[in-house]
């Protein structure tokens, strides 16, 4: 078995949740992640390992004679990590980007995180965008983030891990005297000639800006021009009765003053969400954040997919998505 030079306790408590059940579902399970998230991260182990650790059959899992080797070792290491923290006694804070204030998704999964886990200090940020925060987490002025992973540059996904979390259904902010505003749903085809705002020019959001233009790509929907980069609800709803554009959003929205929101469909055009970590991170408040994605994930059918759900091919490469 080939020596690594590094490994990620992560990495280790994955194998050995397998080792101890036989079994991806229950160790999943116990792990509270998705179980293709589970098997993600044993085949990246044995990659940098060289070896194979399971036998997997259709009817059971068994460990080989390098899985067998590697059980002890695993079982110390995260021992000695359990000791180091306990021998420190306090945990560091947990620093949790959110994006803007008034967005759903993030603050759920905080807020269920601090039920989880009562003594530990999970600290909310705002950095506006998962491009921006991205930067910071790798510089480790920040813990996590929220928001496309797949619209991140190589760059920055080359240091980060991440938790598909949730499919958000895209929504457009209308003026209330738009054409449109009457609709309960707006078709995408009916923005057809508009120039939609979607943060073009805001160096924190290319994420979005991009998903936007996969979803107007060949229907006739320009992405506005760059307005001017407006800080705070006041400032953004100022800056957007300016210019009039409508604007892309998704359905938790935070409501605005002389606006309506409204859902978009034919097709359902979906945001995918990411907690968004940097790699070798290991605190247990990451545990507790995927741990609370994946409870309200499971009881709210964040993962699933309309029969008409619209998602960027990049993106789909990356997770898996029920229908």
């Amino acid at each position: 078995m080939p020596a690594p030079t590094h490994l990620d306790p992560r990495l280790l408590r994955a194998f050995l949740a397998v080792a101890e059940e036989l079994h991806f579902t229950r160790a999943a399970t116990r792990l509270y992640v998705a179980q293709q998230a589970l098997s993600r991260d044993v085949r990246r182990l044995e990659r940098e390992l060289g070896a194979e650790l399971f036998v997997r059959t259709t009817r059971q899992v068994t460990l080989t004679s390098d899985g067998e080797r590697l059980v002890p070792h695993a079982r110390r290491v995260l021992d000695a990590q359990d000791a180091l923290i306990a021998a420190f006694g306090q945990v560091r804070p947990l620093l949790v980007d959110l994006n803007s204030p008034g967005l759903g998704t993030g603050h759920r999964v905080l807020l269920r995180a601090r039920e989880l886990a009562p003594d530990l200090e999970l600290m909310a940020r705002y950095e506006s965008g998962l491009t921006g925060a991205a930067a910071e987490v790798l510089a480790g002025r920040l813990d996590a983030s929220f928001g496309r992973y797949a619209g991140l540059a190589p760059a920055l996904r080359a240091g980060l891990d991440h938790q598909i979390v949730r499919l958000e259904r895209m929504a457009v902010v209308l003026p209330e005297d738009h054409r449109l505003a009457a609709l309960p749903e707006v078709p995408l085809a009916e923005l057809a000639g508009e120039e939609v705002y979607a943060g073009a020019g805001n160096p924190r959001t290319p994420e979005w800006t991009d998903l936007a233009r996969l979803l107007f790509e060949g229907r006739g929907i320009a992405v506005a021009a760059p307005a001017p980069l407006a800080v705070g609800r006041e400032e953004f709803q100022r800056v957007m009765s300016r210019t009039r554009n409508p604007v892309l959003a998704v359905v938790g929205f935070p409501a605005m003053p002389q606006t309506v929101l409204r859902p978009l469909v034919d097709p359902v055009p979906l945001s995918p969400v990411s907690l968004v970590w940097r790699k070798g991170l290991t605190h247990p408040g990451i545990d507790a954040l995927r741990r609370a994605a994946s409870e309200l994930g499971a009881a709210e059918g964040w993962l699933q997919r309309p029969a008409d759900g619209w998602i960027p091919a990049i993106d789909i490469a990356g997770m898996n998505v029920h229908k």
